[in-house]
């Protein structure tokens, strides 16, 4: 399978922190998944470290580079994802979580998300709740 792991899920796997869903840690394990990383989710923490939120304590460089080094696949946003956000429904507006289910949609691929929000979208788009 091909999962595009949501914000928190790549924070808590390069962490290895027990907040870490136990089905989440089994699919990133499998070696047969290809697992994707959005430049979403780098912006994101970029944007909230410089913010000093405390959640986000890790360096966005240091993350991008990890998670390549790791073998995650690195997803570009393009225009395509961003216009595919209008279609969604209104369910959750973190504009970062709603570009990442429009990326997940367009690209085939599975966002695995811990966000009880983010999984509102689970009937009609590659939203699994883990």
């Amino acid at each position: 399978m091909r999962f595009l792991l949501d914000t928190h899920l790549l924070i808590w796997a390069l962490d290895e922190s027990p907040r870490l869903p136990k089905r989440a840690r089994a699919l990133i394990s499998d070696d047969s998944n290809d697992l994707y990383f959005s430049a979403a989710s780098v912006w994101e923490i970029a944007i909230k470290q410089s913010l000093s939120k405390t959640e986000f304590k890790l360096d966005a460089h240091t993350m991008r580079r990890v998670l390549l080094e790791n073998g995650y696949l690195e997803l570009p946003v393009t225009g395509a994802h961003a216009t595919g956000v209008a279609g969604l429904p209104k369910h959750h507006t973190d504009p970062f979580d709603r570009l990442l289910i429009a990326q997940a949609a367009y690209e085939e691929l599975q966002l695995l998300t811990h966000d009880r929000r983010v999984s509102e979208y689970s009937s009609g788009y590659p939203v699994r709740y883990v």
